[in-house]
């Protein structure tokens, strides 16, 4: 299929004009993006952003190099790279795929200067700045005071919501470096909403049965975001 005809499923580029994005085009290559690779590190250059179609990714923050949990995740809402329309051409956080799909990647040199000239495409990024701003900030307060359990339905739904599925292959390390808690915080956590029919799951694959039942179990922190997300 030529790369003209597929659908423009990213949030940000879908807000171009048809001729704007068909100018683009040449510019934008069709990556295939696998579960745990890596597209930036704190500190690393960055030379490109990605706009993620059907992948899922987790932008997370190291704690003296060693100590891993996540900060946000984005998907076909968003971006991976907005940072250098800010100018900054370093990368503030680890850019882990989480969900195997499809993105389409821009050379950070060009996209900076389509952001500069671009009115439609520099407030589409600027929304996604300020969304993902709040997407941080509410983490932080959530890891604070939300029980586990509460915030481990929070992130499914988060994850539901931009991987477009409610099944995911995901361990519980990385539920745990999501979270910012120990792998038996999360086995536990899992164990209980499992327990209350809310989610299934078996080596490493989670299937979300209840949405709704999800949100009622999922803290404050899930409404509020998601409700200037979509």
């Amino acid at each position: 299929m030529l790369q003209s005809q597929l659908p423009v499923v990213n949030k940000i580029l879908g807000s171009l004009p048809r001729s704007d994005y068909q100018r683009l085009l040449p510019h934008l290559e069709l990556v295939e993006l696998s579960a745990g690779d890596v597209l930036g590190e704190p500190g690393e250059t960055l030379r490109h952003v990605y706009f993620p179609s059907d992948a899922l990714l987790s932008f997370l923050n190291l704690v003296d190099g060693k100590n891993v949990f996540a900060v946000a995740l984005t998907g076909r809402d968003g971006m991976f790279g907005a940072a250098a329309a800010l100018g900054s051409p370093l990368s503030p956080y680890r850019a882990l795929v989480l969900g195997s799909g499809s993105a389409l990647r821009m050379k950070t040199k060009l996209f900076v200067q389509e952001f500069r000239s671009n009115e439609v495409l520099r407030d589409a990024v600027l929304r996604y700045v300020l969304a993902l701003t709040l997407q941080i900030s509410e983490s932080a307060a959530c890891n604070r005071f939300h029980l586990i359990e509460e915030r481990l339905a929070r992130w499914l739904l988060m994850m539901r919501d931009r991987f477009s599925s409610g099944q995911f292959h995901i361990t519980h390390e990385m539920m745990g470096h999501l979270l910012g808690v120990r792998r038996v915080g999360v086995t536990n956590a899992a164990q209980s909403l499992k327990q209350r029919a809310l989610i299934d799951y078996s080596r490493g694959a989670i299937d979300i049965v209840d949405g709704p039942g999800l949100k009622e179990a999922a803290c404050s922190c899930y409404r509020k975001v998601e409700g200037r997300h979509g």
